[in-house]
């Protein structure tokens, strides 16, 4: 984009229980750098990155020994921090992104808008369940963080299926693919 300045971010959270390092550039082609102490963040991470073709370098770690809780949610607040910054003013972004996306047996869709009022709806999700060691709706609290620090509208539904995995990878490259619609020029 000719005449366009590099829209980029990097965004640093260090609390008691976490560090939390975000880069990354909305104008990119999904190239990505992934490391946090939730080896399935990782898998989640690199695939937003491809279907969002933003270049994402990540770097988390905490206090997973206690819990999953601090470092998923301060990934959220940091990764939707970072889109704040490299949006920048908004002007001239198509502002809202919507998709839906099968995976095999699961349906989910997303719909937001990047308007500077955080709302966050997340629907059709098993109620408790465990993923590879995480607690499901940790997800819930991931994307609730992420839509309060990009001052976004996010509204997540899973219309259905059985396979957690999937919903969450789903979810994922849905919401990649959402924001792309909405951060383009």
């Amino acid at each position: 984009m000719k005449g366009v300045a590099v829209r980029k971010a990097e965004v640093v959270r260090k609390t008691a229980e976490t560090e939390v390092r975000v880069e990354l550039v909305l104008d990119g082609e999904g190239s990505y750098s992934v490391s946090t102490d939730i080896p399935l963040m990782n898998h989640m991470f690199e695939l937003f990155s491809r279907h969002s073709l933003v270049n994402l370098k990540v770097e988390a770690h905490g206090d997973v020994d206690v819990d999953h809780l601090h470092l998923i949610e301060d990934i959220g607040i940091v990764l939707g921090t970072a889109f704040d910054r490299a949006i920048g003013d908004k002007r001239g972004i198509n502002r809202y992104g919507f998709f839906t996306l099968p995976m095999d047996e699961v349906l989910v869709s997303t719909a937001l808008d990047i308007s500077g009022r955080s709302y966050f709806v997340y629907r059709g999700f098993p109620p408790f369940a465990v993923l590879n060691g995480v607690e499901f709706d940790l997800f819930r609290e991931f994307w609730k963080s992420f839509a309060h620090s990009l001052k976004c509208s996010l509204h997540i539904n899973c219309h259905y299926g059985l396979n957690l995995h999937h919903m969450a990878e789903a979810v994922f490259k849905c919401v990649g693919r959402a924001l792309r619609m909405a951060v383009e020029l």
